[in-house]
């Protein structure tokens, strides 16, 4: 069943980077949850500042805890996490802030966390970035991934979905 906004039915959601950075495969991420894409499909960014931001029109639906990840919620019903860097749930919340709380409204480019790469590189795994869709279904949408050597938060585009 697909969603309405506006009175339209949404068929098509496009995706723009939620950070600086360079735009790579999931394949390359250096932690087989995300590599092998058992959370879902998506793509990965190498980030080169220090701030996310929203890469769609969506509901924020969950900030954890330890302010590493957040789950948004596109009007077409894509759920989307994204996780900032590996094995950051270990920091627990510790060089992080966030800006938006679960049931806010964002705007593609709205900040959503501010985080200490440098602290996160030498605390954690990786300061990678997956962005995945956790309810991707390969039987029910295509994901066609962009891959630009140098993504600007907030315009460049990351990849689109489709409904079959």
């Amino acid at each position: 069943m697909l969603k309405k906004l506006f009175g339209k039915n949404i068929t098509e959601e496009s995706f723009v980077s939620p950070v600086n950075g360079k735009v790579v495969p999931l394949e390359e991420v250096p932690d087989p949850v995300f590599a092998e894409k058992m959370m879902g499909d998506g793509i990965a960014i190498e980030p080169t500042d220090e701030t996310i931001v929203s890469p769609i029109d969506a509901e924020v639906v969950q900030v954890f805890e330890t302010k590493h990840a957040i789950g948004l919620k596109t009007a077409m019903g894509l759920e989307l996490l994204l996780h900032i860097g590996l094995d950051t749930v270990n920091l627990k919340g510790e060089g992080f802030e966030t800006f938006v709380k679960a049931g806010d409204k964002v705007s593609a480019g709205d900040k959503l966390v501010t985080f200490e790469k440098a602290f996160i590189e030498a605390n954690a795994k990786s300061s990678i970035t997956p962005v995945i869709i956790t309810n991707y279904e390969a039987s029910e949408y295509t994901l066609e991934a962009l891959y630009p050597e140098k993504a600007i938060a907030g315009e460049t585009q990351i990849f689109q979905v489709k409904k079959i």
